[in-house]
């Protein structure tokens, strides 16, 4: 599909296409409320309980004031409405300025200031230095001579380098004056998010009629958002305005990331649904019998002799009003809320803050920070991730001459000095590629040094590095590009650009020599792209051993190479690849299938080899993380050898023997097959070892595996630690992600860059690193960090405070909701089954919005452990990962909590309140401040450290509680006048409250106190030694230390766990095996192993049945 611009020609293009108005909004004002309930209503629990309000509105059937359920219902949903229109408000606003803004558009010849929105397609558009490109233009006049302007893109990739832009050659020579006139039409695709690629022609109409047809790439264009820097003016044809152009069709609201907690409280909600409808049903059938045999027999029960058809679910209806507060209407809003906060302590936290770059660790996805604790893969980026994308220019082989080897440094190299002196043709044609071959920007500052803007690290590099041998890029104006050597000045013509992509892996430049007059090709590229391609005759063996001999150093290789071209041959290929870049379908395979027709018979004249230093911390972060059981896969582009020593030297892998690195490898599908087996086969062997395995991969085997042996490549997934994949493209990144995620692991993915941004959004949690390339992955990450070491303190501190915090929240709502229907149940037994609520509507609302929120919301503060302690024992992050703070098993204890709360609360106020001098007000307000105090106990019983705001909210909400009472006990009208008065001047009300604490809290301190004492888990004794302020004894100490052991040989065919069981995860094992899931594995594991240690057998005991 293609569309057709008519430059500068308004009436061509007239509502053809729409105007440059921006709109990020979600609502209007008219659609607001319909849009935003529909958008509350699709979720089940706002049906459920909206279907709950409606059926109190039935006289007959609602034992409470609808306003229970109405209130906080309408509460909940204001307060996410309120938030959804403030931020599309905000959005508006952003709207707002932006379309005002005002830009200076040609009409009718002469230039004209108008507001952004009003720019069409077609329209050509004025730029001035520093002006923001309002919409996606095509580039056709600058105030260059030779049509060259600078643009920052920093809005739009997050790279902050300058980036040049070039006028179609059709173009070329046309005045600022004619300009105003010119006419032409475009032919371009339909709008796309591709902000790398754009496929297009030109065609300019008499008098511009020199070039028929031009083509048009993306270094023609000028997008939406970027900056015009370094240039007078420029000037560019509107060819994707408003929410079409490519940023705008680049954004849009990212799907929603379910946590494994949130999956965790759906299901619990599902079966609390189901307990529910089965009360219902049961109470329903016995009211419906009492009613129809002891009811009548009561003189002061009056039923009408002939009832209407539908009494027989009257009573089911009003069990099912009476329990439908099981399920907590606030616990959504309570979550988001805490799930807030959560993200701003991580904005806050200064010690993630990286003076280098100047920024703070960020959370752009708030509701997702409890699964940062339960992360059991992180796969990782290596260039500008794991190092610190610093590229040093350190060794070289020039024409089989190692240079750089015996100081380490090639530029302080005497022999490669003395080389350059005697121009030695090899030395200066290797020079020559390095300071010509590449899309670095030189600039000169106005005391006259010359600085460089380069888009790669690699290339800034080498050109830094020419330099300094005396090959200096002085200057590049349009084509003509201008090179120092010594005393010379040499020019060359760049003929054409051929660019690097992932699938070539090279660059190459065909220029001009403009002192002899030669046409020269020039190359730089990865090995196995560029050593294939030599011209017959030319030993290459050499180059070959310097590449594996630079890798085993952990250095970073790329093949430089150079072939002259004939005047016919170049002119014949010209031809072919201008035919490729006017196509407007394949272009790209069209292109590199042109170039590969030029790249070949070369002359190789050498190999660099660039250091990228690791970042600081980074070993020691590996270390913490993988003691903390988290899986490390390494993918990068760069060479196997480089991967291999860039994992030894930051702890990713063991050296041997200790560690032993088992690799996937072979040129055809079958080599690929039976490397596979053999490393599949010696997994299993070796998981019986103490030994560190992991395999490696590169991309043209990891293709093969994926496409014909993924089954046996997720086996061998779970079953290594570690893997490190080599020459992988960021679609195979995605892939992999992916892989893991099927396997129901959590996933981290890592990474600093635009190719790792698939694998960022493909991860359960994308982390992106602000880096040297720019802002690209940290602006699609779910968070952003400044360095890699800061990812052991956002894993294991506030991964695992939020995770703690957000499973003692969750099912404390429940404790709360299902402790209040208990006592309505149990009060039913003895009302007749009939559906009578033994709470008025005032209290039942304000219980659930009130009275228990606030103190469980500053929960937020709580910490089990100090930050010291769990960065020095990771391994207790285990707990984490394995659910073992929220699943069905702890959920049931605080099911089992409740209903023995709700026994004792009901008993005791039943016997001592059971008198006919007892009102029905009096009995019901001495229930519920026996379940405000009992919550005001579990609370304080649940919170491990004690901040003043805590202690404010536990005992100052428990004051508010009787000030709000005593203050409605005022009132004549609300239905307790005077209660509060009279029941607590009984001496009666005191004693009662103070005997269903000691009652309901005694069997919960006692069962913590024998878990403390006798069945104690690691976060037990770590507690224990912090309030001692005891030495911290190492996590050997308190484990037995066990290996695992394969017990019997695992089949080919696999299972893909869907669900696993916690309880037999391996939490307090050291070994790597040990971290492995059984469900995925036929394999059985002892976990534990008899110890002499008392301490080590409680934690044995612990574990398996904690």
């Amino acid at each position: 599909m293609r569309r057709c611009i008519y430059i500068n020609d308004s009436d061509l293009t007239l509502d053809l296409y729409c105007d440059n108005r921006i709109s990020n909004r979600k609502y209007t004002l008219l659609n607001f409320l319909p849009k935003n309930l529909w958008e509350q209503f699709s979720r089940f629990m706002n049906k459920y309980f909206l279907l709950i309000a409606c059926l109190q509105l039935w006289p007959l059937i609602t034992p409470v004031n609808p306003a229970s359920t109405w209130g906080p219902l309408i509460f909940i949903f204001a307060v996410s409405a309120t938030k959804e229109a403030w931020d599309d408000y905000n959005r508006y606003l952003s709207d707002k300025q932006a379309n005002e803004k005002e830009v200076w558009v040609v009409k009718q010849g002469t230039r004209t200031r108008v507001q952004a929105q009003n720019i069409r397609v077609g329209n050509i558009v004025w730029l001035r230095e520093n002006d923001e490109v309002p919409c996606d233009l095509v580039l056709i006049g600058t105030s260059d001579p030779q049509g060259v302007c600078f643009v920052e893109t920093a809005a739009l990739d997050g790279e902050t380098d300058l980036k040049t832009r070039v006028i179609p050659s059709a173009c070329a020579g046309i005045t600022s004056e004619l300009l105003h006139r010119i006419k032409g039409v475009i032919e371009c695709p339909y709008p796309d998010k591709d902000i790398r690629r754009f496929d297009a022609n030109i065609r300019l109409f008499p008098p511009f009629i020199e070039n028929d047809l031009c083509p048009l790439t993306i270094n023609n264009t000028l997008l939406q958002s970027c900056y015009l820097r370094n240039t007078e003016w420029a000037c560019g044809v509107a060819v994707y305005t408003g929410n079409e152009t490519k940023l705008g069709m680049s954004r849009g609201i990212p799907e929603p990331k379910l946590t494994a907690v949130d999956a965790m409280i759906d299901k619990l909600t599902g079966a609390i649904f189901l307990f529910q409808l089965v009360v219902v049903i049961v109470l329903g059938i016995a009211g419906n019998v009492w009613k129809d045999t002891e009811a009548r027999k009561k003189w002061y029960v009056q039923y009408p002799n002939e009832s209407p058809w539908y009494e027989f679910v009257v009573i089911p209806l009003r069990f099912e009003l009476l329990c439908s507060i099981m399920i907590p209407i606030s616990i959504k809003v309570s979550l988001d809320l805490v799930k807030s906060l959560y993200a701003k302590f991580i904005d806050w936290d200064e010690e993630m803050y990286d003076p280098d770059s100047g920024t703070h660790a960020h959370a752009t996805n708030t509701g997702i920070s409890e699964d940062l604790g339960q992360v059991e893969y992180i796969l990782t980026d290596k260039t500008g991730t794991l190092t610190e994308n610093k590229m040093i220019f350190r060794r070289c082989c020039i024409n089989g001459v190692y240079y750089g080897n015996e100081t380490g440094d090639a530029l302080k190299d005497v022999e490669l000095l003395r080389a350059v002196g005697c121009n030695c043709p090899e030395v200066i044609k290797f020079l020559t590629i390095m300071a010509v071959c590449n899309t670095v920007v030189p600039l000169k500052s106005k005391n006259g040094e010359v600085c460089y803007k380069a888009q790669s690290q690699d290339e800034e590099a080498l050109v830094l590095a020419a330099g300094r041998l005396h090959m200096v890029l002085v200057d590049k104006t349009g084509n003509m590009l201008q090179v120092k050597f010594n005393a010379l000045t040499l020019q060359y013509e760049i003929l054409d650009t051929l660019e690097f992509t992932s699938d070539r892996k090279r660059m190459s430049v065909v220029v001009k020599d403009c002192q002899s007059g030669k046409i020269i090709l020039l190359l730089k590229g990865a090995d196995e792209a560029i050593l294939p391609c030599a011209c017959s005759g030319q030993q290459i063996r050499t180059f070959v051993e310097a590449v594996e001999q630079y890798s085993q150093l952990g250095l970073r290789t790329l093949c430089l190479a150079w072939r002259e071209l004939t005047q016919d041959e170049y002119h014949e290929w010209s031809l072919l690849f201008k035919e490729a870049s006017g196509t407007l379908v394949d272009r790209e395979w069209k292109i590199a299938e042109v170039c590969q027709r030029l790249e070949r018979d070369l002359e190789i004249l050498g190999i660099t080899a660039i250091e990228d230093r690791l970042q600081d911390g980074v070993p020691e972060t590996i270390d913490i993380l993988r003691r903390a059981g988290i899986n490390f896969w390494m993918l990068t582009g760069d060479k196997q050898n480089t991967a291999i020593q860039i994992a030894l030297s930051c702890n990713f892998i063991s050296p041997e023997p200790k560690g032993q690195l088992l690799l996937i490898h072979g040129k055809t599908e079958e080599e690929v097959s039976r490397s596979l087996e053999r490393v599949l086969l010696t997994m299993r062997i070796t998981t019986s070892e103490p030994k560190d395995v992991a395999f490696v991969v590169d991309g043209w085997a990891l293709e093969m595996t994926l496409k014909h042996h993924r089954e046996a490549f997720t086996q061998l997934a779970l079953l290594s630690r570690t893997a490190i994949c080599c020459r992988v493209t960021p679609s195979q990144k995605a892939q992999l992600v992916e892989l893991l995620k099927r396997c129901d692991y959590r996933t981290l993915a890592i990474g600093d860059g635009g190719n790792d941004v698939r694998m960022i959004q493909m991860a359960d949690i994308g982390v992106g690193i602000s880096g040297r390339e720019g802002q690209q992955a940290a602006r699609a990450a779910d968070y952003s960090i400044g360095k890699f070491r800061f990812l052991k303190r956002l894993i294991l501190v506030h991964g695992r405070y939020s995770y703690n915090r957000t499973a003692f929240l969750s099912q404390y709502s429940f404790y709360k909701s299902l402790l209040v229907c208990f006592i309505q149940i149990f009060f039913s037994f003895i009302s007749g089954v009939s559906g009578t609520s033994l709470f008025n509507s005032v209290s039942l609302m304000a219980y659930n919005v009130f009275y228990t929120s606030i103190p469980v919301l500053m929960n937020v503060l709580d910490k089990d452990l100090h930050e010291k302690t769990v960065m020095q024992h990771a391994q207790i992050l285990y707990y984490c990962q394995a659910g073992r703070l929220l699943n069905p098993s702890t959920f049931a204890g605080w099911f089992g909590r409740s209903l023995f709360h709700a026994l004792v609360v009901f008993i005791v106020t039943i016997h001592v309140y059971s008198d006919e001098r007892s009102e029905m007000e009096e009995l019901s307000m001495v229930a519920l401040s026996g379940c405000i105090w009992l919550q005001a106990f579990v609370v304080t019983l649940e919170t491990n450290s004690f901040t003043l705001l805590q202690h404010l909210a536990i005992w100052g909400n428990l004051v508010a509680f009787y000030i709000i009472n005593f203050l409605v006990s005022t009132i004549p009208w609300a239905g307790m006048y005077t209660v509060m008065f009279r029941i607590c001047g009984q001496p009666a009300y005191w004693v009662t409250m103070m005997l269903l604490v000691i009652v309901g809290m005694a069997p919960v301190l006692a069962l913590k106190y024998f878990r403390y004492t006798y069945r104690s888990s690691t976060i037990n004794i770590l507690q224990q030694a912090e309030r001692l302020r005891a030495p911290y004894l190492p996590l050997g100490n308190m484990e037995s230390q066990s290996r695992t052991t394969e017990k019997e040989v695992i089949p080919m065919s696999i299972t893909l766990p869907k669900s696993r069981n916690s309880v037999y995860e391996p939490l307090l094992s050291d070994s790597p095996s040990a971290i492995r899931r059984a469900s995925g594995v036929s394999a059985s594991f002892d976990v534990f192993n008899a110890s002499p240690s008392r301490l080590s057998s409680t934690y044995s005991r612990n574990y398996k049945s904690n």
